[in-house]
């Protein structure tokens, strides 16, 4: 078990957070050098007055004689407490929803998404896309005008979402006042702290999500591409979080997945830029590809059956 605490600090704070965790043997450190600090303490008590034990396997093993607690009071750090790497019996962590950090400071991710939600109450989608920059450089190119525009379809997408990203955006405004008959989900290839498990995971939870909210719609979730010029781990989790969801994506109701890799890894293992500009974002050429089969198939789900044209008249 990992408790993470998230700390604004100095480097000094850091520093200090090193000393004090040298000769802990039931402790491990990791900083994130940036405006946010991440230290990662393993098998520390969840919160004051748990108690001195540090819970490892030798329960012998004492903790630190300078509470944790009583270092970050001292030089004044406000923490915010959250779980990462979870164990049997907690949940997900890509499938929990959070908003982006703003780590340039200028909230463009928050203004983002406060336009989605005023789109929602101005326009009325027959389809809607949502995910990372995948679905968010798609419309940049003349084939979403061509394919998607005239079937009143909205983009949701912002470049670097995350699953947890794109459900706290749903959770948050973007589903409400609409009735998309289609909803297109693109997202998990920027999930790089997860595990594909915890990834296909927290697709699953989108999908839950919108079942719950938007009972109506028709979901499509589109597979994770393959990325990089040539192989690469990243590569492997993406394929392995596809073959996840095609197990686990049938037992959810109007669902299903569309995997759009139309052959971009040549035989000699490598990616072409004329498919992928810098290796994972896709071309207008790219694009032309992917969208073929996902036209056809939301084509196919917005013809109403009759049971839904006698429904629509009732």
């Amino acid at each position: 078990m990992a408790q993470v605490w998230g700390c604004r600090a100095s480097s000094e704070l850091c520093f200090a957070l090193c000393a004090w965790l040298q000769g802990n043997a039931c402790c491990r450190l990791t900083l994130a050098w940036s405006n946010i600090h991440v230290v990662v303490l393993s098998q520390l008590p969840a919160r004051p007055g748990a108690g001195r034990s540090c819970g490892a396997a030798d329960s012998s093993s004492p903790c630190p004689a300078l509470p944790l607690w009583e270092l970050l009071e001292a030089v004044g750090v406000s923490c915010s407490f959250h779980r990462n790497r979870m164990g049997m019996g907690d949940s997900n962590p890509a499938a929990v929803p959070h908003a982006a950090e703003d780590i340039q400071g200028d909230d463009r991710w928050m203004s983002q998404h406060n336009r989605f939600v005023l789109d929602c109450k101005d326009k009325e989608p027959d389809v809607l896309f949502v995910g990372d920059s995948m679905v968010q450089l798609l419309q940049q190119y003349e084939i979403w005008r061509e394919l998607f525009s005239p079937l009143h379809a909205l983009n949701f997408g912002i470049g670097g979402d995350t699953t947890g990203h794109v459900l706290w955006r749903l959770k948050n405004g973007e589903l409400e006042n609409i009735k998309p008959k289609v909803i297109v989900v693109w997202v998990g290839t920027n999930n790089h702290e997860n595990t594909a498990e915890e990834v296909a995971g927290g697709i699953e939870a989108i999908v839950r999500l919108i079942n719950t909210q938007q009972p109506q719609a028709k979901v499509i979730v589109l597979g994770l591409l393959p990325r990089g010029e040539k192989p690469n781990p990243l590569r492997q989790k993406n394929a392995k979080v596809n073959h996840l969801l095609k197990a686990s994506l049938p037992k959810l109701p109007n669902v299903q997945l569309l995997d759009v890799d139309v052959g971009f890894v040549h035989s000699d293992g490598t990616i072409s830029y004329h498919d992928m500009f810098d290796f994972l974002h896709l071309t207008g050429g790219g694009y032309a590809k992917v969208c073929k089969p996902l036209h056809e198939l939301i084509m196919q789900l917005l013809e109403e059956t009759p049971e839904e044209k006698r429904a629509a008249l009732a």
